[in-house]
């Protein structure tokens, strides 16, 4: 079984699914920063050199790849549910777990983390606040098509954010945790 957490950037999966694996006895992978130590490079680079096309079919394969685990939660990549195939493996794997923010909360954590300028590109002409607007509205729908869970990640923090999810995923992990 694979806990996959999706969300926009910024949301909290990275730091989430970490402390989610250390509770329940898991090993934690965070989708992008496992892509960018396979690749060599930061995605931005990846864009700027290869297109936004071939860093999704690299996020696809090792997506494919993870999904197929056992005991592990998956931070994916905020537009990891851009591919129908993805979507679909993430569901079948276990549970898929949507953590939501405002735009505006949102906005407020990428500008406030330095490594996000470095490694992550621009995905529209707009960058900055309208960017995260127009994006959010696009992919909405799909976290919401992809999600089994959907967790406020605007007013909790991390820790409250785990004990939660605890709650609601102990029955289907119950048979699946470490001795």
């Amino acid at each position: 079984m694979v806990i996959t957490l999706i969300g926009y950037r910024g949301c909290g999966k990275s730091t989430v699914a970490n402390a989610l694996a250390d509770a329940i006895g898991w090993k934690s992978v965070d989708a992008d920063v496992e892509l960018e130590q396979r690749a060599g490079r930061s995605i931005r680079e990846i864009f700027v050199t290869d297109g936004e096309s071939e860093f999704r079919r690299l996020e696809f394969e090792l997506l494919e790849e993870l999904l197929q685990r056992d005991r592990l939660v998956l931070a994916a990549g905020g537009g990891a549910i851009l591919n129908p195939e993805t979507r679909k493996r993430m569901r079948k794997a276990g549970p898929v777990i949507w953590l939501m923010a405002s735009a505006e909360t949102l906005y407020r954590r990428i500008s406030g983390d330095a490594t996000t300028q470095q490694r992550r590109p621009n995905l529209t002409s707009d960058g900055g606040y309208t960017e995260v607007v127009r994006l959010l509205k696009q992919r909405r729908p799909l976290y919401r098509e992809t999600a089994t869970i959907t967790c406020d990640a605007e007013s909790q923090s991390p820790e409250q954010i785990v004990g939660q999810l605890l709650q609601q995923i102990e029955p289907l992990i119950s048979g699946n945790a470490t001795s």
